[in-house]
């Protein structure tokens, strides 16, 4: 990931076997991660039983928060592709008991995989 992409707020893929290890301790026995994206030192990480959004905080980064959104409560999403002058695609999520979330992703990021992984989960 590119710095300015990070700055921007705009997430990139992460390689999942590189933070398999970070997520062991907190997975259930029979999940896990099909999707990890990270923005400088944030994530939102795909499960395939939950999305886990990953704050880690403080100058060191040494305390994390890691929410879980069951698939089951998110009500809706939305897409939206990457353009020429718009650089970033973004995705929306209505989530039960947290409102609306949005994540915007770097031209090139697998949008529409999300799009149809989240799709595939809560259908």
């Amino acid at each position: 990931m590119s710095l300015l992409s990070g700055m921007l707020g705009n997430a990139s893929e992460v390689n999942i076997p590189e933070i398999s290890k970070e997520f062991e301790p907190i997975l259930v026995e029979g999940e896990h991660i099909e999707k990890a994206f990270k923005v400088i030192r944030d994530m939102y990480v795909f499960t395939n039983k939950r999305l886990i959004l990953v704050d880690k905080q403080g100058i060191t980064g040494s305390k994390v928060e890691f929410k879980s959104l069951p698939y089951k409560n998110i009500t809706a999403i939305s897409k939206q592709s990457a353009g020429i002058l718009d650089l970033d695609a973004e995705l929306k999520l209505w989530v039960k008991g947290v409102g609306q979330i949005t994540a915007e992703f770097k031209k090139g990021a697998d949008i529409n995989g999300v799009y149809k992984m989240l799709s595939e989960h809560i259908l």
